[in-house]
């Protein structure tokens, strides 16, 4: 099918100092900053080969934050390779004193949900099953309530 993408290139979200933001980024996520114009934007990426997976773009320090509730981005997912990778960076986001709003088992995956400095949502998520078949019948199974979780 030719009309079909083959997957999501990158997502622009709005930040109020693209600085400040590309530098939280890189801080806890490790992103690589691929380019930066002062008083405009970061173009980041966890993959140093892809051009950019993010793209924060200034909008002034007086721009409202998102609302929760409301239409927009209700968050963007960054893939841990595993388990012990995802719990790591929960210790690294609690030693940073950044608020954790959940850690949820999907069934699927296990995803940590906090937000960066100016309220954009993001999940750090790891897959816990091995096939992504057997992870989307938990998924959809009668009755399944997301759980959640707390890494000791």
């Amino acid at each position: 099918m030719g009309y079909k993408p083959a997957k999501l290139g990158h997502v622009n979200i709005f930040v109020r100092n693209a600085e400040r933001s590309r530098d939280w980024y890189e801080d806890l996520l490790g992103l690589h900053t691929h380019g930066f114009t002062p008083g405009r934007a970061a173009f980041m990426s966890a993959d140093v080969g892809n051009s950019h997976e993010i793209a924060l773009l200034q909008v002034g320090e007086d721009a409202p934050a998102p609302q929760s509730g409301q239409i927009g981005l209700n968050h963007m997912a960054w893939y841990m390779d595993t388990l012990s990778d995802l719990e790591e960076i929960y210790f690294r986001i609690k030693e940073k004193n950044i608020e954790i709003e959940r850690v949820s088992d999907h069934g699927h995956a296990i995803g940590i949900y906090i937000h960066d400095p100016d309220g954009n949502g993001i999940e750090l998520f790891c897959n816990s099953q091995e096939d992504a078949a057997d992870g989307l019948a938990e998924m959809k199974s009668p009755g399944r309530k997301n759980k959640e979780l707390v890494f000791s």
